[in-house]
């Protein structure tokens, strides 16, 4: 592929429409997390260094091509206001009147910010006309939403066959390192994986088996596997018409020499509110349900975990917004960070516990994209990466 670097364009006195994903947690007006506005900044400052000007495009949650006033973009500008020392303007349209005004008015060194992209229809649906007016907005266009990266949408996608395109320094970043995990890992390489639903995953566990040693299963992905595997979950969460296929993935893998670890121990209770009690797996009640790993199953993870010389993690353990059941996943992350693997780890949960456990410097990678991340490791072609494929 023929991708530029924003780091080698001559952008002085252009204006340059960056994507970025300022998809970020709001709570009354106030970012909740600006990981992604601050992983966002080295671009930025590199266009305003050489002398151009930034419009600034981004999603914010899933408006469905409605206003909603819970999820304007200007909390995530005045972020970023403070966080660049200089001054935003936010705009509280997308390509309209307000937004041609302000972006024809920009003069090197300032930084304009658009309204939330998918409050417009047509950004989903990457709709031409909308592709059209963005590229009116500026002179160049740089991609540096890693986390919007897998969807084929007018500011990821359309946008980039209409004017220069370059590919930002996040994006970059994000790709060199996970391009270390598909490419020649060291091993061994360890996977572990948790969140709901197993068939949000299927894929990158499918692909994950032609290169890992081990997965260390947790969350509803576990309790699908322990069905699988015959024993009760009581009332847990899962995906229970993919057992089938699940038992097949268990059977391949012992074939094939993988270890596919589920949690020997778990912390179970009738309700989500209920303080959790630890049990046995396979001894959870009728009327009960999985909430987290036990301890046990984070020391026998942590064990395997000192071991492995790559680690790649998505996905929480259990439910981790509840302090109860957030032990298990807190646990992994404690064990990645004291691992002397090379190690990333994607997904809003898994980021939060690897910032709550204080351990982010020492993970090698915390990756912007969850969903980005995972399907580039299914080895499947990611639509803001490819539109900023140049015929040379």
């Amino acid at each position: 592929m023929a991708i530029h670097s924003i780091a080698d364009a001559d952008v002085a006195g252009k204006r340059v429409l960056v994507r970025v994903d300022f998809n970020v947690p709001l709570k009354d007006g106030v970012v909740g997390d600006d990981s992604r506005i601050r992983a966002s900044i080295p671009t930025i400052e590199l266009i305003l260094d050489k002398g151009g000007s930034v419009v600034l495009v981004s999603h914010l949650g899933r408006p469905k091509g409605k206003i909603n006033e819970a999820m304007r973009i200007a909390p995530a500008g005045r972020r970023l206001e403070e966080l660049l020392g200089r001054p935003v303007t936010v705009v509280d349209d997308v390509t309209g009147p307000h937004a041609r005004e302000k972006a024809a008015a920009l003069q090197p060194g300032e930084v304009l910010l658009l309204e939330n992209v998918r409050f417009d229809p047509r950004e989903e649906a990457n709709d031409p006309s909308l592709a059209k007016e963005l590229a009116g907005l500026a002179d160049v266009y740089v991609n540096d939403a890693f986390g919007a990266a897998h969807r084929a949408h007018a500011s990821t996608a359309g946008v980039a066959g209409l004017l220069p395109s370059y590919i930002g320094l996040l994006m970059l970043d994000e790709l060199d390192h996970l391009g270390k995990l598909t490419a020649s890992p060291d091993h061994p390489f360890v996977a572990a994986l948790g969140g709901a639903k197993v068939t949000d995953k299927v894929g990158v566990i499918n692909e994950l088996m032609t290169r890992v040693d081990a997965l260390l299963l947790g969350g509803g992905i576990a309790n699908t596997f322990a069905l699988a595997s015959g024993q009760p979950i009581g009332a847990s969460l899962a995906d229970r018409d993919f057992a089938p296929q699940a038992k097949e993935i268990l059977e391949r893998a012992a074939s094939q020499g993988i270890a596919i670890h589920l949690p020997v121990d778990v912390v179970a209770d009738t309700s989500i509110d209920g303080p959790g009690e630890i049990a046995d797996a396979g001894s959870v009640g009728d009327d009960q349900s999985i909430f987290d790993i036990g301890p046990e199953t984070v020391e026998a993870y942590g064990k395997v975990l000192k071991e492995a010389k790559t680690i790649f993690w998505n996905g929480p353990m259990g439910v981790f917004e509840k302090p109860a059941f957030a032990k298990g996943t807190l646990g992994v992350a404690d064990a990645i960070a004291a691992s002397d693997s090379y190690s990333v780890v994607g997904g809003g949960d898994s980021l939060a516990a690897i910032e709550q456990s204080g351990v982010g410097a020492r993970i090698d990678h915390l990756s912007t994209g969850g969903g980005a991340s995972l399907e580039f490791l299914e080895g499947r072609v990611l639509p803001g990466v490819a539109a900023l494929d140049r015929k040379e």
